[in-house]
């Protein structure tokens, strides 16, 4: 905290910092940011941005770390599948429906670009950042559908290759899309119909 500040003022700062420092990154990448952008947009000084954060990689590296906590939700609603034979397919299309939603959001799009980009000169950040969020939802899924395997609803020898498939299936238009365009490309009536055709190509293959 600095010297002589209350902890609320250095609190929101802080946090001006991040939100500053993620659009700046988002706009100009890792290399073409300077502590300079961050602190001009943020309103604080220079100084000020390096009492909170060390460098520009400790400040990077937090911001991508934060976004993994989003995954949470999504982890929430990926082991909450009923088993429920006459409701199987509604009840995996409304999954797939979240899960595009929250992986096709513009700014998890975005961060997703600015990780690559940057994953030869922060691996260990890239590594991180996929096992801490989209690993972990695709370990709870594997689970999910060992569960619905158990009772009878899927076919499954391998849990976490069906979770590959199913996550596949959804998003790999859409996120290409995105990637190789530089923003996303899909309107919401596309992402319905990926959400309907994708689950139903998984259950042809699983159920």
């Amino acid at each position: 905290m600095e010297a002589n500040e209350p902890g609320g003022r250095s609190a929101r700062k802080h946090q001006a910092i991040l939100e500053a420092a993620t659009a700046v990154f988002m706009e100009k990448g890792y290399a073409r940011t300077s502590m300079d952008d961050i602190a001009k947009l943020a309103a604080v000084s220079k100084q000020t941005v390096y009492k909170h954060f060390a460098d520009k990689e400790t400040l990077f590296a937090e911001i991508v770390m934060a976004t993994t906590d989003r995954v949470d939700a999504m982890i929430d609603a990926v082991s909450d599948i009923p088993a429920d034979a006459a409701s199987l397919e509604e009840n995996l299309v409304r999954l797939a429906h979240r899960f595009l939603t929250t992986l096709t959001h513009p700014q998890v799009l975005q961060l997703r670009r600015l990780v690559i980009a940057n994953a030869d000169s922060f691996p260990e950040l890239g590594a991180a950042w996929y096992e801490q969020g989209f690993e972990r939802v695709l370990a709870t899924l594997a689970d999910t559908f060992r569960h619905l395997a158990d009772q009878g609803l899927l076919r499954i020898d391998d849990a976490t290759l069906a979770a590959n498939h199913f996550s596949g299936l959804l998003l790999w238009i859409p996120v290409n899309k995105a990637m190789f365009h530089g923003s996303p490309q899909h309107t919401q009536p596309e992402l319905d119909h990926y959400a309907t055709a994708g689950v139903r190509a998984f259950l042809a293959a699983y159920r």
